[in-house]
């Protein structure tokens, strides 16, 4: 019992042992009882009574959340971690300077040991949530500005450190240190978690004493290369794709490694480090297909609120997967949406949702985001996806030419839009083997649409822009087009109009040359039209370039690495 009393980083724990025996949770004598109360009160001294000379008691606030499971908090974890706090293992924290080094002259000099206060007896709620804690420093005004703090997580899990505010600090008031990040316990770890300051600094201009903690920052980020990634690392290291097959179930499950060549050094992905396969050492081994245990640094993942929204839109996804799959036993296009109305079913029938202030207030109660999400109080539809903005007011809103620019622009790859510098658009792939790509659009064809400029004027005003998919597409279409899936390198030249927005002109489809490359590109040009053949043909040309859209945004845009050599290396 002396001994717990006595921890030299846990005041609570002599009080809450002293609240044990008094409440008669322990069968003792009242003089034991006395004893135990004396022991309990520690004398102030002259440090903690008034600050000492040259000395100063800095207050804190530390906000973060527990370990959590989804929308809930983590109950076993959270009794595990008092468990330790009473064990004298606690959440311990130190200052340091940004002005004095230590002895050996390398890093910034460190302040006293400070540990989380009130651990036990801060109530933790059962929904995932914040959670304040104070701290009391003991700093010498001598050392100067702190400009990082460590911490060293002693308890059995892992905590997500959000913030800590340092109160009156000596000539600079409050000091905030923006953490956001998930602190395991330090068995975990070969080097102490150092978190600084909101002073952003030029490497140049970084104070000497802080600059050690951030070289080895970055190392730790870095990684060395080795080992398989564990959940608690925090590297940011890149691999090849050598985890594509599974070479391990026959020679048929083997795939080539992309990137990493002289050739195709692109593109990269995370590095996991998992284990090699046995029958070719320089694969990977993958993940079980419904596995979401892939590396990724631990601050990077879904939040438990997100990851629950994830979840709820997985299993509408399900549901909108099974169902037509049962149904669909004697359709001919199992994969493929026949009318407009099998797109609408996604987000309407089934069983409408009630609405109104009674259903608002249970649904506010409702603790877990995934509940919240599948009990809708909007109006939506049981298992059915929310209803696109677009479409709720008019379901055919989506068809019109202003719908179509500005979804372009608003969408998820609008950087691939630039300015038409030259009339008609030139290719920039080699014509030894492309032959002519250049475009087919004439300005006769676009200037009466153009508010009365010239394609010169236009040009000169910067009001003509181009979505180009040409020359990223026409190497690969007859490898494309070979296959179930169909499709055409496209140009769409849009036009700024004085309000701001864009409007398409034309867009012109392309395929390749029927008697080979060399011959060039048999293009047509198609203008808007909003009746008859000629509009059915505008919306099919329209959906032709914006499929192209998407697609260069997933292949190119997120998925490969731009700083390579160029777009063809790495995807041949």
């Amino acid at each position: 019992m002396p001994s717990l009393l006595t921890s030299p980083h846990s005041k609570n724990l002599g009080y809450f042992s002293c609240r044990a025996f008094s409440m008669g949770f322990c069968p003792v004598s009242e003089m034991m009882q006395k004893v135990m109360e004396m022991f309990c009160k520690q004398p102030k001294t002259k440090a903690e009574g008034n600050n000492v000379e040259g000395r100063r008691k800095i207050k804190g606030t530390v906000v973060l959340m527990k370990k959590n499971v989804l929308d809930f908090t983590d109950i076993k974890a959270s009794f595990l971690d008092r468990v330790h706090e009473l064990l004298g293992k606690g959440v311990s924290m130190q200052l340091v300077s940004a002005v004095h080094q230590d002895p050996d002259g390398l890093r910034g000099k460190l302040g006293k040991v400070a540990y989380l206060e009130k651990w036990v007896t801060t109530i933790t709620p059962l929904t995932a949530g914040e959670t304040l804690f104070t701290i009391t420093f003991e700093w010498d005004e001598s050392m100067g500005f702190p400009g990082a703090i460590t911490i060293k997580n002693h308890h059995h899990s892992q905590l997500y450190l959000k913030t800590v505010t340092l109160e009156d600090i000596p000539g600079h008031g409050r000091v905030h240190f923006i953490c956001n990040s998930w602190v395991y316990p330090t068995h975990r770890y070969k080097y102490d978690r150092v978190f600084f300051s909101n002073k952003a600094y030029l490497p140049c201009q970084t104070p000497e004493p802080l600059r050690l903690y951030r070289e080895e920052e970055l190392i730790n980020l870095r990684g060395n290369g080795k080992g398989e990634l564990k959940e608690w690392d925090r590297v940011y290291d890149y691999d090849y794709y050598n985890d594509l097959g599974s070479p391990d179930k026959g020679e048929e499950y083997a795939r080539p490694i992309l990137g990493g060549t002289e050739e195709y050094p692109y593109p990269r992905r995370g590095r996991t480090g998992r284990r090699k396969t046995k029958h070719d050492p320089h694969s990977e081994q993958r993940l079980p297909l419904i596995s979401l245990d892939i590396y990724v640094p631990r601050d990077e993942r879904f939040g438990h609120l997100k990851f629950s929204d994830f979840l709820a839109y997985a299993l509408k996804s399900l549901v909108q997967v099974l169902l037509p799959e049962i149904t669909s036993l004697c359709d001919k296009t199992i994969n493929e949406f026949d009318t407009f109305e099998d797109v609408l079913n996604l987000y309407e029938g089934g069983i409408k949702l009630p609405n109104g202030p009674t259903i608002s207030k249970i649904r506010d109660h409702i603790p877990w985001e995934m509940l919240k999400e599948l009990v809708r109080n909007d109006g939506e539809r049981l298992l059915k996806f929310p209803t696109p903005d677009v479409i709720k007011a008019d379901k055919s809103a989506w068809r019109t030419d202003e719908e179509f620019a500005r979804e372009m622009l608003a969408g998820v790859n609008p950087v691939i839009i630039s300015r038409l510098q030259e009339f008609p658009p030139a290719s920039k792939l080699d014509p030894k083997v492309y032959g002519n790509q250049n475009s087919s659009i004439r300005k006769e064809l676009i200037e009466d649409n153009m508010d009365g400029l010239t394609i010169v004027q236009a040009i000169k005003s910067n009001k003509l822009y181009i979505l180009d998919h040409h020359d990223a597409l026409m190497p690969y279409l007859r490898r494309i087009n070979s296959t179930n899936t169909k499709t055409y390198a496209s140009r769409t030249v849009l036009f700024l109009k004085n309000d701001g927005t864009l409007k398409p002109l034309t867009i012109e489809l392309s395929l390749p040359h029927p008697q080979g490359d060399r011959h060039g590109a048999v293009s047509k040009v198609f203008t808007p039209a909003e009746h008859d053949v000629e509009g059915s043909v505008w919306q099919l040309a329209k959906a032709y370039a914006a499929v192209n859209d998407s697609g260069y945004h997933q292949l190119v845009s997120h998925w490969y690495d731009f700083n390579s050599k160029g777009f063809h290396h790495g995807i041949k």
